[in-house]
């Protein structure tokens, strides 16, 4: 599957250039063109999903497993002191591209890299949320 106005798409087409660290039958990983860090990679799957929700369950799982591979090679590479693996569905959580991928950013003490959100209060109805989420899997 492709669309054709996405630039992901385009760039798996090969319409627009990139440099890939990683490729397999279903996904392609590249280098962040605008990075967070050194290193810092895209995994693209091959198939186009626009977010979590339409992707298949096959190609979900597997893309974790290449993120793990580029997670090693980027600490065996830079020596960091850990990786944001990094995923965002619909414009509220922060996608701008709306083909699914996946960011592996290398991170390192005292880096300037800021991913993360304000911690809220634990809420008193637990129980409550759990069931509501529970009714719908």
């Amino acid at each position: 599957m492709r669309d054709d106005n996405c630039i992901f798409c385009k760039i798996l087409s090969g319409d627009i250039p990139s440099t890939a660290v990683y490729e397999d039958d279903s996904f392609r990983a590249i280098l962040d063109v605008n990075p967070a860090a050194r290193g810092h990679v895209i995994i693209l799957p091959k198939n186009h999903a626009a977010n979590i929700f339409e992707i298949t369950d096959e190609d979900v799982s597997k893309i974790m497993v290449v993120a793990k591979k580029i997670a090693t090679a980027l600490k065996k590479t830079y020596d960091c002191d850990g990786v944001n693996i990094l995923q965002n569905n619909g414009e509220a959580a922060g996608q701008t591209v709306f083909h699914l991928h996946v960011h592996v950013i290398p991170r390192f003490k005292n880096d300037t890299v800021d991913i993360g959100w304000k911690q809220g209060e634990m809420p008193e109805d637990l129980t409550v949320i759990a069931e509501e989420i529970k009714a719908n899997m």
